[in-house]
């Protein structure tokens, strides 16, 4: 498994698959930070070229003074100095994934052009090791693939859901310290800051993926004079009133406009894993192999949950339909649930990390927005979510485990607006399970003409470079070395 996989399956296995009002910057100028001293990268697999270094930052910034936090940086050089323009921050998705080895991986599938024009820069978000880390230290059990989720009860029940949200929160408190309070977009954006200014850099451009969309149009908002060229791939809807809250309830969406393809893909003829017909037959026999399971669970012993239920097929097609490569994960769970067995136990990263990935997920999602903490309102959600969109089965209404959170969030959310610079190109998947169309035409429609979009007729969580197209990677590569974008917005074919 490779880190995109790792990371992609730490983020789902702990939460993912990620706010408003008008909030401030907090903080005195950024550009009295100390500026980086680079150190050989002790890692393997890497180039070669790849240093990294640490910024220094307030862990609470309305006490800019107080106690400080680390930031773990990465870089490698632009490859033409002639060239160079500045650099570009590569912001990660999650809540809960870094970007920390990406100047030496995804960072490389970059055009020269864009290469030659920018130092590449990762890190790791504040709570995210190596930078200063947080640990809730949970039950083992309450980070399984379909626990950290508020996946409901076979009835429809959220009463278990509730119960793990208590577990964590109450773990979290013990555990997690004074930085899981101020662990936050607003206070990753703040930190980025710091780093843009530790760089030397007056701004700084910047690619965010997924939940780093979300990161990059709040930076842009708190710091929008110190932006250059943005990338924002696979987005986000920042609705102020929800935010966290409305990207669990997209994957409803999400899903619908993705099965389609995995069924049409399972339905085909001369596929090794097709599992029916047609592609409406695909559907009916998941939705009949859910409920079998949730009344018949298979044991799976080494697995988090140790048994194959509903829920794990309902969550093994959530993880599946973020790229079409991973298609035959959920075939082959399906076929092999049919004959009554497992398939094996998926690799997993370490407990180590799912902890830390767990912790910053809920710092984020849980201090970003302040989620209601009524049972009975979180039900009559998932019952109605449940009855229009059966294979989600009501999980993206239910209760996170922020519906227990003791305390509410410290500040509002950023309201993302049109004031600021027009530097802004949004790319953007027509079926995407995790940010689906829908919720980027939001963001698209919040920057107004600060921003061009690029919709992309292409399915899976990821456009530019990834599950996009040629014309999309060629727009975006363009907009990013020569600051070029399209006059209006673009579809690609």
């Amino acid at each position: 498994m490779d880190k995109k996989q790792i990371t992609r399956h730490a983020s789902l296995a702990a939460a993912s698959a990620v706010l408003l009002g008008l909030a401030v910057p907090l903080t005195a100028s950024a550009d009295t930070t100390e500026p980086l001293r680079w150190s050989a990268w002790r890692g393997s697999g890497l180039d070669p070229r790849q240093r990294c270094a640490t910024v220094e930052v307030p862990m609470d910034y309305s006490d800019p003074d107080g106690r400080t936090i680390e930031i773990a940086v990465s870089r490698i050089p632009s490859e033409k100095p002639s060239a160079r323009r500045g650099a570009l921050l590569l912001i990660p998705g999650g809540p809960g994934g870094d970007s920390l080895s990406d100047p030496s991986g995804k960072g490389q599938k970059l055009p020269q052009k864009v290469r030659d024009a920018y130092d590449l820069i990762g890190f790791a978000p504040r709570g995210m090791a190596p930078s200063t880390a947080v640990d809730c230290k949970l039950d083992p059990a309450d980070l399984g693939r379909t626990k950290f989720l508020p996946w409901p009860a076979p009835d429809g029940s959220v009463a278990e859901n509730m119960a793990t949200a208590r577990r964590v929160t109450e773990a979290c408190g013990r555990n997690g310290g004074e930085l899981i309070r101020h662990i936050s977009t607003a206070n990753e954006a703040r930190d980025l800051d710091r780093v843009r200014a530790a760089l030397g850099e007056p701004k700084i451009s910047a690619w965010g993926d997924s939940y780093g969309t979300y990161v990059g149009a709040v930076y842009g908002q708190l710091f929008p004079d110190r932006t250059d060229r943005t990338v924002l791939d696979s987005n986000n809807d920042p609705d102020p009133t929800r935010v966290t809250r409305g990207w669990l309830a997209a994957f409803e969406t999400g899903v619908e406009d993705n099965f389609p393809e995995f069924a049409t893909w399972a339905s085909r003829p001369g596929n090794p894993y097709r599992l029916a017909r047609t592609a409406a037959e695909v559907r009916s026999g998941f939705l009949r192999l859910a409920a079998r399971l949730d009344r018949e669970p298979l044991p799976w012993p080494g697995a988090n949950p140790d048994r194959l239920d509903g829920n794990v097929l309902r969550q093994t097609m959530l993880t599946s339909l973020y790229d079409p490569d991973d298609y035959p994960v959920l075939a082959r769970t399906i076929l092999a649930a049919r004959k009554g067995t497992v398939p094996p136990v998926p690799e997993s990263p370490p407990e180590s990390v799912i902890q830390n990935v767990a912790a910053i997920t809920v710092g984020t999602m849980c201090n970003d927005i302040d989620w209601p903490d009524s049972a009975a309102a979180y039900q009559k959600d998932v019952h109605e979510s449940r009855a229009k969109h059966p294979l989600t089965a009501g999980m993206p209404r239910g209760p996170m485990v922020c519906a227990a959170l003791p305390y509410e969030p410290g500040e509002p959310p950023v309201r993302i607006t049109d004031r600021g610079p027009s530097n802004v190109l949004l790319v953007q998947n027509e079926r995407d399970v995790a940010t689906p169309l829908s919720g980027a035409l939001k963001l698209r429609q919040a920057l107004g003409d600060r921003a061009v979009m690029v919709t992309v007729n292409s399915t899976g969580h990821g456009a530019f470079l990834d599950n996009g197209n040629a014309c999309g990677d060629r727009t975006v590569s363009r907009f990013l070395a020569t600051g070029k974008r399209p006059g209006s917005d673009l579809s690609c074919a």
